[in-house]
């Protein structure tokens, strides 16, 4: 088996890299990154040590795609400028070249050099202002749907599905990704290519340098292990906001599962996140990370509300669970112990980095 995944030194990319190496020890694993994000060129030396073979190119220039030989089973693109405050105040070009014409790029080379093409996309697809309609109540700890209210297109007692609106603003990220969406379906149905394309919720996970706008979740662990004080922003300053995550080894599970039935899901849909059961809000993640690394830090209040920011949102998965019988195993405890473990395996680099 030949794979390659862009976006391969990743934090995403390369927990993927790993996990396919690990359960297909004879299959040729290409990792293409430009190392643009800090962080990921401490992935080389493990991926030379496993056999990943890596190679320093950007999906921004056709050149560098079309020098990598060979012909892939699998092509996996998770490389992204995945920050939803991009192009906030201003056009970001690297997050447009990046997301869209990078994007443009590896379709062209998956057509002539990829059996199944496998997008990693976002559920900041989805427009902000019904997100921001969806009808909640506030509960000691977190924000709830107000299930008597759930009367909108795409929304369920579970979370937010396929349907869910995506039709105004959602962010130039999330908008960088939607386009992205459309033109792999154009190139499944005019030229015949193999694609998926899966919205994804918060990936989080070890080995993520996570950022206040990108990798929240895992530096709010970070932080708590390092005695670093944190911020509740928006909607009150309370912590009440909440998301659902993803463990990296879900992902692959679903990702493996998809690529079992390439031609019957090909030009579908999916949102993959860990669903209602696997949700937390801030102020829960605390006492979580209070309790797992034993240390309490100060935590200031932010009233303010960025214009991208959501108070809720809860993955529904229940249709990658009918297509391919996926679920996600990984509970937020399993992600934030996860984590811990590799802060405390490493911490002379993570206090470097952060």
């Amino acid at each position: 088996m030949n794979i390659l995944v862009t976006g391969g030194a990743g934090f995403v990319g390369s927990y993927l890299c790993r996990m396919y190496k690990e359960r297909y020890p004879s299959a040729n694993i290409v990792a293409l990154d430009n190392l643009h994000r800090r962080g990921s060129e401490f992935n080389l030396k493990d991926f030379k040590d496993r056999g990943i073979r890596f190679i320093h190119g950007d999906i921004r220039c056709q050149g560098d795609l079309d020098a990598i030989e060979g012909v892939f089973d699998l092509f996996i693109e998770a490389s992204a400028e995945p920050s939803v405050v991009a192009g906030l105040n201003r056009p970001d070009n690297y997050a447009i070249q990046t997301n869209l014409t990078g994007t443009i790029n590896c379709l062209n080379f998956a057509l002539k050099n990829a059996g199944h093409f496998i997008f990693l996309s976002s559920s900041r697809v989805y427009s902000i202002d019904p997100l921001l309609n969806i009808p909640l109540k506030e509960g000691d700890s977190r924000f709830h749907i107000d299930s008597p209210k759930a009367f909108m297109r795409g929304l369920s007692t579970q979370g937010i599905n396929e349907e869910f609106p995506t039709n105004t603003a959602r962010s130039l990220y999330g908008a960088t990704k939607l386009a992205s969406e459309l033109l792999i379906q154009e190139y499944v149905r005019a030229y015949g290519l193999k694609a998926v394309i899966n919205r994804c919720g918060v990936i989080c996970g070890p080995g993520q340098f996570g950022k206040v706008e990108q990798g929240v979740f895992t530096l709010w662990v970070v932080n708590h292990y390092l005695k670093k004080s944190l911020k509740y922003t928006g909607f009150g300053g309370k912590g009440k906001q909440v998301r659902d995550i993803l463990h990296p080894k879900d992902l692959f599970e679903a990702l493996s599962l998809q690529n079992e039935k390439t031609g019957v899901l090909s030009g579908e849909i999916f949102n993959l996140g860990g669903g209602l059961d696997i949700s937390v809000s801030l102020l829960e993640l605390t006492q979580i990370c209070k309790e797992i690394t034993q240390n309490e830090v100060p935590i200031n209040s932010v009233q303010n509300t960025l214009s991208v920011d959501i108070p809720f949102y809860v993955t529904d998965y229940r249709k990658a669970t009918q297509a391919f019988g996926w679920q996600p195993k990984c509970s937020v405890e399993d992600t934030v112990k996860d984590i811990y473990r590799w802060i405390v395996k490493n911490e002379d680099f993570i206090q470097s980095i952060f």
